[in-house]
């Protein structure tokens, strides 16, 4: 009966996871009238060119969870699925600000996991392949507007799969691996994060005892493989957040087991019925009162990034 029930729960983890850059003129030559003193700068370094009119003084970048988004997706207007999550905190801050103030950018990736065990899953592009290419469209986006916006800063924020995603950019920026430097980043969010750790970053919410899935799962990765080719759970992320540790937020539901995963694989095989019965809380976090006191993880991400898009 073992080996099923840690098949079962790893195929029940695994599936949630699833989610731009004076001259001197002389005489020439003789006696001639010489001309007045040239005025020389005191100052030899060069002007920094005039930033572009649509450079912003922030851009909110947000990553869609699994099958929330899609490669062709417009970035400013997503619509590969309308009920994606992130759509409710995207929307709102695209209708409180001008795109010249604030310009919200949703990666268009695609968002797949695949799954050998359905048809469907098995067509799909795998975690790594699918995490890969959400993290490479994102990166080029603010390397691009890093490079070309001097003055912006940024916003960085995640569900699901796409929480993995802006956690693991964070991470990069936060010990200066990343074209954006740490003084450049107003803050991280990462919402289901199957990376979360209790103690790294802040939780704005209440406590939760487990871990992320791909920290929990790493040490079966062989059963991962089987059920799941292609979906590797990386554990922890080396150096955490850290010169960002102070405003990366982890937002997780308590019972989601794609954050909220139990820390060692005997809990997680005593805990398989419990894990099938959560698999809703992590489609719930618009509106689930239980995660934020007071608040939902949409509406508080909301809020906390006007705060400090106000405070610029």
């Amino acid at each position: 009966m073992r080996k099923p029930l840690i098949v079962g729960s790893v195929v029940v983890i695994v599936a949630l996871i699833a989610l731009g850059i004076a001259q001197w003129r002389s005489g020439d030559g003789g006696l001639p009238e010489l001309d007045p003193p040239i005025a020389l700068p005191t100052d030899s370094s060069p002007e920094p060119p005039a930033e572009p009119e649509w450079c912003p003084a922030v851009q909110f970048v947000s990553i869609p969870g699994t099958w929330e988004s899609g490669r062709e997706d417009d970035p400013f207007n997503p619509q590969a699925n309308p009920y994606s999550f992130m759509l409710s905190i995207s929307q709102p801050l695209q209708q409180a600000y001008d795109i010249g103030h604030v310009r919200v950018w949703t990666t268009p990736y695609t968002a797949q996991f695949r799954n050998i065990q359905t048809e469907q899953g098995r067509q799909e592009m795998t975690y790594d392949e699918s995490r890969t290419e959400g993290t490479a469209r994102t990166n080029g986006e603010l390397e691009f507007v890093n490079q070309t916006c001097p003055s912006t800063k940024f916003i960085i924020a995640g569900f699901s799969q796409g929480a993995v995603i802006a956690g693991d950019i964070a991470n990069q920026i936060g010990t200066r691996q990343h074209a954006v430097p740490p003084e450049k980043l107003l803050g991280a969010v990462m919402i289901a994060d199957g990376r979360r750790e209790n103690g790294v970053g802040v939780n704005p919410g209440g406590e939760v005892p487990g871990i992320g899935a791909e920290i929990a799962l790493q040490p079966v990765q062989g059963v991962v493989n089987a059920v799941t080719p292609g979906a590797t759970m990386r554990g922890p992320r080396p150096g955490g957040f850290g010169e960002v540790s102070d405003r990366a937020f982890e937002i997780c539901a308590p019972n989601d087991s794609v954050c909220d995963a139990p820390q060692d694989i005997g809990t997680l095989i005593s805990r398989a019925g419990d894990l099938m019965l959560a698999n809703g809380t992590h489609a719930m976090y618009a509106s689930n009162p239980n995660v934020i006191a007071g608040t939902t993880a949409s509406q508080w991400t909301v809020d906390w990034a006007r705060g400090v898009i106000d405070a610029q």
